[in-house]
């Protein structure tokens, strides 16, 4: 049987410009899937979402996937694989007239 593991990183974050998760270490995992759900959103904001990646959770590089942009609206869900050690997800806000209220889940299977 596969193990995984959900983790809440953020709850309720203000995104007022920038901000990075907490790191989360994940070398037990195969894949990985980022959910960025808006609990208030801001249909006039854009957000880029960017994957990086760690070897010891202190100096982080942009994973080698694509950032993804979207609507801070709804649920963003942005999947990630051949990562390494540690995780952290970098979410940048562009525009808007409020900040949204954010929450960060990462999902992980083995």
């Amino acid at each position: 049987m596969r193990e995984s593991q959900t983790a809440v990183l953020e709850r309720g974050i203000r995104l007022e410009d920038e901000f990075a998760t907490e790191p989360f270490e994940v070398a037990w995992a195969g894949e990985a899937r980022w959910f960025v759900q808006f609990l208030e959103p801001c249909d006039d904001a854009t957000v880029t979402l960017t994957t990086q990646v760690s070897a010891d959770g202190l100096a982080w590089v942009d994973h080698e996937s694509p950032a993804v942009k979207a609507e801070a609206s709804g649920v963003i869900t942005v999947g990630v694989r051949d990562f390494g050690h540690w995780l952290r997800l970098v979410v940048q806000r562009s525009g808007g007239s409020t900040a949204p209220l954010t929450r960060v889940y990462l999902a992980l299977k083995e």
